[in-house]
């Protein structure tokens, strides 16, 4: 699908945001990547400035979020009733693993220059981090297996979905993966830990 020039420009600011950080990118060298000629001003027919840039980046990502969240929710709750507890845990499981990794880019700039604009920050974490959170509580709560589990939802979601967002952070920052868990031992892990949630069966009188 062929870009518009203003989501070219969005797109590779974020990318050299990413790899550069917000204050060391030019608006030319933006617009030399966006395949405008640098420093003729063609951002500013889409953009009033290099900010505006950065929050349309951040908005987007976040309406994006709401929009994936909702979709793969959809998608889960169709699931369960042909496929076994364990594989649509498996599957919330690697949709988490590939949202975080999706937002890279965007973690890296969060974590470099965004403490300058805590509006933004206050977007990623309505629009993108509170969304994954609040998915797995709802997802729980609609599975019939742990319908009679008394359980702190939100407290498990900050467990699970932390640990999620933890491995992919760790791999981004660090260049190898937490304990040296390859990505199939962790989610293995992460299943087995939440089917231990599982209300224990009454017993038998």
């Amino acid at each position: 699908m062929t870009r518009s020039t203003r989501e070219r420009i969005v797109d590779e600011a974020l990318r050299l945001f990413a790899e550069r950080g917000y204050s060391a990118t030019s608006v030319a060298e933006i617009e030399a990547a966006s395949g405008l000629s640098p420093g003729a001003g063609g951002l500013y027919r889409h953009f009033k400035s290099k900010y505006e840039v950065l929050a349309a980046a951040i908005n987007e990502h976040a309406a994006r979020t709401r929009s994936q969240v909702a979709g793969s929710l959809a998608e889960l709750n169709g699931m369960e009733a042909s496929v076994d507890l364990e594989e649509r845990l498996s599957h919330l499981c690697r949709a988490g693993l590939a949202k975080v990794r999706e937002e890279s880019e965007l973690t890296r700039v969060f974590f470099r220059d965004l403490s300058q604009f805590p509006e933004l920050i206050t977007v990623v974490r309505e629009g993108l981090l509170q969304p994954m959170f609040d998915a797995i509580v709802t997802w729980f709560r609609a599975q019939p297996e742990y319908r009679d589990a008394e359980i702190d939802w939100n407290g498990i979601s900050a467990v699970l979905g932390g640990s999620v967002v933890h491995y992919r952070l760790f791999q981004e920052t660090v260049g190898e993966s937490p304990g040296h868990a390859e990505k199939d031992q962790f989610v293995a892990a992460w299943v087995r830990l939440a089917v231990g949630l599982l209300p224990s069966p009454a017993p038998v009188s």
